[in-house]
């Protein structure tokens, strides 16, 4: 079976007791605004030494000011700049959420940076061109990139741009297959307003579709995400438990 990596999108249940329960966190806070890099070297430290931290990108990057995030995360814009934020514009105030995003991520020691786009980026060719330069400039990298376009974008141009400039297609696998990239990056939202809990059966769907040879992360981000990223955990664990056991058994045969 593939490395699969279970967690949340963000810490329910308080960060030393999930760290006790989960090898992976998705950080929500770099997206809204990024912590301190004192801070973020306080959750490594605090971290065990094989658990994964996984970035949001800081939402000046991929939102523009006119988005409810940016007021929920309590950002003044002045005026004069609103439009130079948002879609991976080859401006200032971009790359430099970008240098902000990566020192956090540096201090996390974290694999992969999650760029989710809002609806209002759509597939068009000022966007793509956007991309382009974006990724182009950042050059190599630390981490791995992983893309959540949310803009009705057709299959053909998400596959091209991943291939393109090396990026995951990240999903959710009850809505959309992945297209792109060299492991799979899952976020579960739970459906529309995050409310769905996931049952049994979808669980056990899941599992014998992604949860196989390639190696996985699987965040859950629905209002029960704690509870059903366990029971997903244990419901693999008893599946790799069941497949050792059996190969066992073949070959003392």
């Amino acid at each position: 079976m593939g490395k699969i990596k279970i967690g949340c999108c963000g810490f329910p249940g308080g960060m030393k007791r999930y760290f006790s329960q989960f090898e992976l966190v998705e950080v929500q806070q770099t997206f809204y605004k990024p912590p301190r890099l004192e801070t973020a070297l306080r959750w490594r430290k605090e971290a065990p030494p094989h658990f994964e931290f996984a970035i949001k990108a800081w939402q000046l990057i991929t939102h523009r000011p006119s988005s409810p995030t940016y007021r929920r995360a309590g950002l003044q814009i002045p005026p004069e700049e609103k439009e130079d934020y948002g879609f991976f514009q080859p401006s200032r105030q971009v790359m430099e959420a970008w240098e902000r995003t990566q020192q956090v991520g540096q201090a996390l020691k974290a694999k992969v940076v999650v760029f989710q786009c809002p609806p209002s980026f759509i597939e068009c060719a000022e966007n793509i061109e956007n991309m382009r330069s974006f990724f182009q400039a950042v050059g190599k990298r630390d981490f791995l990139f992983a893309w959540e376009p949310r803009g009705g974008w057709c299959n053909d141009t998400i596959q091209a741009l991943c291939h393109e400039l090396d990026l995951i297609h990240c999903v959710d696998p009850f809505e959309e297959e992945p297209l792109y990239g060299q492991l799979r990056y899952f976020r579960l939202h739970g459906g529309a307003g995050y409310h769905h809990t996931y049952s049994a059966q979808e669980l056990q769907w899941l599992a014998d579709r992604w949860g196989g040879e390639e190696d996985g992360y699987f965040p859950f981000n629905n209002l029960t995400m704690a509870d059903d990223a366990l029971r997903f955990k244990r419901l693999l664990d008893e599946q790799r438990a069941a497949n050792c056991a059996q190969q066992t058994r073949l070959e003392v045969r």
